[in-house]
This record gives C-alpha cells, sequence and structure tokens, in this order.
C-alpha cells in the first residue's frame, strides 16, 4: 500500500516535471520564431508536443510554423490535435482552417473559419464551393471591418461577378426568350462592343415589353457608342419620359441635345439633371458648355469654377480648365486665361480636352 502511494507520487513529480520543461522548450520555440528561425522553432515546439502531448498552445505554434514555412500538409496534423485537446481554441480553428483551404480543401476549412469568425476567408471558402450568396455577405462583413483592403475588394468583386453570371446563366436557361434575356444578352453585346448585336437584343428586349425603363438608356448608350444623337436622344426621352426622377436620363438627354448643338434644349434638360442630382462633375460641365453655346457665359464660368471646387486633377478637370481658357480669352480676360492654361498644363497629360 505504502509502495503504491510512493510510486504515485513520483510519478506525479515526474509529470510536472514534464510539463515544466514542455513550457521552457515552448518558450524556446516562441522566442526562434521571433528571430524567424523557424526550423530551431518547429524543433522546440515539437519537443513541447512530445513532453507534453496535453500542451494545446504547443501544437498550435507547431502548426503556425508549418504555415510559416509553406508546409501546409503538415500543419494539419497538429492543429487538429489541439482542436481534441481543446475544441473551442479559436487560433487552432482559424489556421487549420487556413491550412485545408491552401490545399484546396475548402469545404473542410468552413466549419472552423465558421467557429473563428473569419468572414474574409470563410468567404474565399464560399466562392471555391459555389456559395456565391453566402460568399458576398460574408465579404461585404469583411469589408466593413477593413475598408479598401484590396484582397477583400478582389474577392467581393469576384464572388458578386460569379453570382450574377449564375443568376443569368438561369435566367437564360429558363426563361431564353423573355424580355429580360434579351436584355441580359444585349449588356454582353455591349460590353464587347457588338453595337449592332447590341441593339438588335434591346430592340427584341422593347417589342415584348415596352415599359422597361433602364432598356431605353441602355439602348439610347448604344446609339451614343456610334453618334446617332438623334436616336440616343429618342431613346433618352422615352426613359424620362417613364422615370422623370432619373438624373442620369436627364443628364443623357441633355448631352444628347447638346452633341446636336440644341443649346437651349440641352440646358433645360441639363438644369433638371442638376436639381435632381446636385453638383455632379460631368453635369457640371455639360451645363458650362449648353450655357455658353446658349450665349450665357457667366453661367458657364459659374458651373466651371464650381466643377473645380468638386475636382482637381481628374481628366475632367482638366477638360474644364482648359474651356475656361477658351472662355476668358474670348472675353479678353488674358491674365484669367493664361492661368487656367497653366492648371491645365500642370495636369497629367492625360487631362486632354474631349468633345463631348
Amino acid at each position: 500500500m505504502i509502495h503504491g502511494i510512493l510510486f504515485l507520487a513520483l510519478a506525479a513529480q515526474a509529470g510536472q516535471a514534464g510539463q515544466a520543461e514542455a513550457v521552457t522548450h515552448l518558450q524556446a520555440g516562441v522566442e526562434a520564431d521571433k528571430q524567424h528561425h523557424l526550423d530551431v522553432a518547429i524543433a522546440e515546439y515539437r519537443k513541447a508536443t512530445e513532453l507534453d502531448p496535453t500542451l494545446a498552445q504547443a501544437f498550435v505554434s507547431l502548426g503556425q510554423a508549418y504555415l510559416e514555412t509553406r508546409e501546409f500538409g503538415k500543419a494539419v496534423e497538429p492543429l487538429k490535435h489541439a482542436l481534441e485537446l481543446s475544441p473551442d481554441l479559436v487560433p487552432a480553428h482559424q489556421l487549420l482552417g487556413y491550412a485545408l483551404l491552401v490545399q484546396g480543401y475548402a469545404q473542410e476549412a468552413i466549419p472552423h473559419f465558421e467557429r473563428a469568425k473569419e468572414t474574409t476567408a470563410l468567404g474565399i471558402a464560399e466562392i471555391e464551393t459555389g456559395q456565391f450568396t453566402q460568399a458576398v455577405t460574408n465579404l461585404q462583413a469583411a469589408l466593413e471591418q477593413r475598408p479598401n483592403d484590396p484582397d477583400i475588394l478582389y474577392y467581393l468583386g469576384r464572388a458578386s461577378g460569379l453570382l450574377s453570371k449564375q443568376a443569368m446563366d438561369s435566367l437564360l436557361s429558363a426563361y431564353p426568350d423573355s424580355p429580360r434575356a434579351h436584355q441580359a444578352m444585349a449588356e454582353d453585346y455591349f460590353v464587347l462592343r457588338q453595337m449592332p448585336q447590341a441593339e438588335k437584343e434591346f430592340l427584341a428586349a422593347l417589342k415584348e415589353r415596352p415599359d422597361i425603363p433602364e432598356v431605353h438608356m441602355e439602348l439610347g448608350n448604344v446609339y451614343a457608342k456610334s453618334s446617332q444623337w438623334d436616336k440616343a436622344e429618342e431613346q433618352y426621352r422615352a426613359q424620362c419620359k417613364l422615370q422623370p426622377g432619373n438624373a442620369e436620363a436627364e443628364f443623357r438627354l441633355g448631352s444628347a441635345l447638346l452633341q446636336q448643338g440644341k443649346g437651349h434644349e440641352a440646358r433645360e434638360e441639363l438644369v433638371r439633371a442638376d436639381r435632381l442630382r446636385p453638383e455632379m462633375p460631368e453635369t457640371l460641365y455639360a451645363l458650362g458648355k449648353a450655357s455658353l453655346l446658349d450665349n450665357d457665359a457667366a453661367t458657364a464660368e459659374k458651373c466651371w469654377l464650381k466643377l473645380l471646387s468638386i475636382e482637381k486633377t481628374t481628366d475632367l478637370a482638366g477638360q474644364t480648365h482648359f474651356a475656361l481658357s477658351g472662355l476668358y480669352r474670348k472675353q479678353g480676360k488674358t491674365q484669367d486665361a493664361d492661368r487656367e492654361m497653366q492648371e491645365f498644363q500642370k495636369l497629367p497629360a492625360g487631362s486632354q480636352p474631349a468633345q463631348r
């Protein structure tokens, strides 16, 4: 009996000593890791796991070191063992998810990212498994936490594009002759700059359903691309009739009228566009040109100066400085004209005057 008690006491002391030694190796591994001596760190972490197979943190650190050396396959086993010891260990879930995802096991990685609330990696894994709706939701949440992160923006764009394609494929498969199917095909042709095909599909959509407002806008854009301004004007007018509160439609109608030299009519539409959506730079530029064509130089100057208080270094700013220079020179204001030309010349070479 006494010998049994002594044996248990000695075993406990040995176990405590092993745990202490394991922690020492774990700490040594952390220090080596900080110095980027990853081979040493891995050896120390492995020794810690051997001395104390219940030390979850040692297994997590070993798995992380393997990830740092890009030995993703070797990282999986210690991370899984860490979760067997401590199922709620968030870093282990996060790292194991990464190790699995990098190797292409996206479906297996998803539960770990969910447990870790790692929305970015979760969204990427969901893209890989075709869960585009969930991917968009999670990547949008990630973007709120890290605005303008280029990786998140890329994957959000990719997920959104794939979700859109999935929806369009379903539309074209289930309703190939519907107005929306014709519209979708027309939009694809427009992107590909195949304007005759785009026109044909938009017209087919309008034949079946004349009250689709955005199709009039899009068909107007087709005509604008080929400088068929009278046809563009007709479509933009139809859009404005269906949606009198659409500022873009008013802007585009005004621009089409301006291209035809109808300064007074263009000005009326552009004033309406500016009222619906104030201080849009493109509207202000076009309104300035229309005002000048309508013999109102004061309003043209006012619009362009307002634009320059919003836009500083863009192509549109360059065009506006150029236009102001011409306006001032016609008025005999040589000093003002020279100043605006100097501002124009300061801007990048791409900021060239454009015909609108």
